[in-house]
Parts: structure tokens; sequence; C-alpha cells
């Protein structure tokens, strides 16, 4: 099997089977027990198959009826990059903001590094603000100033 076919078989378990299949034993399949998960929404440590369960089940809570769809993944050497959708209905608490039953789409980037078919890190990048404003929360520095015309 080639590297590239390999990375892709990790995706489809980690992104298919954990997140839209809802098959939590996967994680400690994909997941190394050294796996570091950057997320700049995530504070602390967030090492290990148990700190990325957190996050699925942070996730899972806000947004019961998740779906994760890959949009196009490239594959070189040891990372396995996923360009990715979420969509799902808000209904529990997420970043601080109460349910709005609203559906939402989130779009982001993880970079995922693999070693002997398990990810050894997570690097995701992904639209929180976007997220915010489609929940409907007003943001500092962020109101539009309208202008009067008077004739």
């Amino acid at each position: 099997m080639s590297v590239a076919q390999a990375h892709k078989d990790v995706f489809r378990r980690l992104y298919q089977e954990v997140w839209n299949d809802r098959k939590f034993e996967m994680i400690d399949q994909v997941i190394a027990k050294s796996h570091a998960l950057g997320d700049p929404t995530i504070t602390g440590s967030a090492v290990g198959p148990d700190a990325y369960r957190r996050q699925v089940d942070r996730f899972l809570a806000a947004f019961p009826d998740l779906h994760f769809t890959a949009d196009d993944t490239v594959s070189e050497k040891d990372k396995l990059v996923v360009s990715w959708t979420i969509t799902g209905t808000h209904k529990g608490e997420f970043m601080g903001v109460s349910p709005t039953n609203k559906k939402v789409s989130i779009s982001g980037i993880t970079i995922n590094e693999i070693s002997n078919n398990k990810i050894l890190e997570s690097v995701v990048i992904w639209d929180a603000l976007g997220l915010l404003q489609q929940f409907g929360v007003e943001l500092p520095g962020r109101t539009e100033k309208r202008v009067a015309i008077h004739r």
C-alpha cells in the first residue's frame, strides 16, 4: 500500500467512522498516545486519545447531528492535509453561546502528521469567527457604520 493510500485509510477511519458513524472505539486505533491536538479554541494541554475524544464530545454535545465532509485531501510524506466542512444544528452550548437551534456550516483545515498508521499531531485551523456570526453573536468592533444621506 502506498503512503498516500495508507494516509487515506487513517483519514477514513477518523473522519468517517469516528465523526460521522460515532464509532468512538476507533479513536484509540488512529490517534497515538502522544498525539498533540492544536486548536486555537482549546486552552491547556490536549494530548492523547482522551484529549481527542473530549474534542469530539465537545462538538457533538453542541451539534448532535454533526456531519463531517472532506472537501479535499493532500498527502505528502508523513503529512495528510484535509480541507473540511462540518454541518449541524446548534443544540448545545458551544464557545459560551447557548443553543440557538440554527443550522450552521463550519469550514477548516487540519494538518495531520502520521506515523505507523496513527496520527501523531493535528493542527486545526477553522473559522470560529464565522461560526459565532452564524450564531448571531454581536462581535465587538464588527458593527457597520451607517451613513445617513440627506436630500
